[in-house]
């Protein structure tokens, strides 16, 4: 429509899409620009006026309920092992960019007809990565052979279509040094080296329970939930890219907490994006209201190198261009001595470094100066 073209400095390209292709199909063009209107009126009222505290408002907004937050964990009702970390904690562990958080987790959303039911007990096993010690029985030693002796429950094998065959040969590419042998049922395993100690059997034994059977590597625990009419599998663990190869595996859809894991899989874009959303899951489950553009500017603010960066000394705080503003937030010394012996230039454009110096913040109408003509 012509009418679209006039509004294109005015309004953004995406905004403009979604109004054309929402637009009714039997509707006069005054109506059309009627609607056009409200939007761009709606929308200038919503943007943010130069020279406005963005980030100290962003800070306020997110600190002030933040300090609220109290829950710790919440536990999914019959699976040991599936807890989630919420509340402060989780918002701490996001916004300091820890490479290692303590409750990964993903969400599976599966393509029809197996979001509908169809094979969901199969695709859950299938997944849930599969141990030694989840299909032995006991696994006991003899000491007169100095060797292990792991009695299968082949019940639990056969569910999750494991053979014995199948045991032999994980543990006989995972150990170097050791012969795997089968009698009645009993997988023995023993040391190719007759000196070992007993100690170091013991050991072994403890290192053999770990050995990877089937299923995808860190998927710990899976849960199957239906969601809006479909079933969703929900896990402890994350592991994206093994997870998206799968071929019933909705990948458009398919999340994961782990915002590092994200990053290396899908990109920036998409550690960006799971920033916003996790921050804000936190938020909404604690009952509190924050505006999500808050959450987007700290999520701009961590992934602006293309890098994902914490609020930490040793991320986003390492960037500033100013020497004073970096010796505000944590080892000042440090900061200063270093700036001294490179003859560091501080522009005093920010807000920080003006404050301490006694000076008229560049915000709102500090941005501007009065210039007279002198006759």
């Amino acid at each position: 429509m012509s009418i679209f073209k006039k509004y294109e400095g005015l309004l953004p390209a995406s905004i403009l899409e979604s109004l054309e292709k929402n637009m009714p199909s039997k509707v006069s063009e005054s109506k059309v620009k009627e609607i056009i209107e409200k939007a761009t009126e709606e929308y200038s009222r919503i943007t943010i006026d130069a020279g406005e505290a963005v980030g100290i408002i962003a800070a306020e907004s997110i600190g002030e309920p933040g300090t609220q937050m109290t829950l710790n964990t919440f536990h999914f009702a019959g699976v040991a092992e599936m807890n989630v970390t919420m509340g402060l904690p989780r918002i701490i562990e996001i916004l300091d960019g820890r490479k290692s958080i303590t409750t990964p987790m993903m969400e599976i959303y599966l393509k029809k007809p197996f979001s509908q039911g169809k094979e969901i007990r199969k695709i859950v096993l299938s997944i849930k990565e599969t141990k030694l010690s989840d299909v032995a029985k006991e696994i006991s030693i003899n000491v007169a052979d100095n060797k292990l002796e792991i009695v299968i429950d082949n019940e639990k094998a056969g569910n999750i279509g494991i053979t014995e065959k199948t045991i032999i040969n994980n543990i006989k590419a995972a150990y170097k040094n050791i012969n795997v042998d089968s009698r009645n049922g009993v997988v023995i395993v023993k040391m190719k080296n007759k000196e070992n100690s007993m100690r170091e059997v013991f050991k072994f034994k403890e290192k053999i329970k770990e050995t990877y059977l089937k299923g995808v590597k860190g998927i710990r625990q899976v849960l199957p939930v239906k969601k809006e009419g479909e079933f969703v599998i929900i896990t402890a663990g994350s592991n994206m890219k093994k997870i998206l190869s799968l071929p019933f595996v909705d990948e458009a859809r398919t999340k994961s907490n782990d915002i590092f894991e994200v990053e290396e899989v899908l990109g920036i874009e998409g550690a960006r994006q799971t920033i916003i959303e996790e921050v804000y899951k936190v938020m909404e489950n604690q009952g509190l209201n924050v505006d999500i553009r808050h959450l987007m500017l700290v999520a701009d603010i961590m992934c602006a190198t293309g890098k994902v960066k914490g609020v930490t000394r040793y991320g986003v705080v390492k960037e500033k261009a100013s020497v004073l503003a970096k010796a505000s937030f944590e080892t000042p010394i440090k900061h200063i001595v270093n700036a001294s012996l490179v003859g560091e230039t501080d522009n005093l454009n920010s807000v920080v470094e003006n404050v301490m110096l006694n000076q008229v913040v560049p915000v709102g109408t500090g941005r501007t100066k009065l210039i007279t003509k002198l006759k």
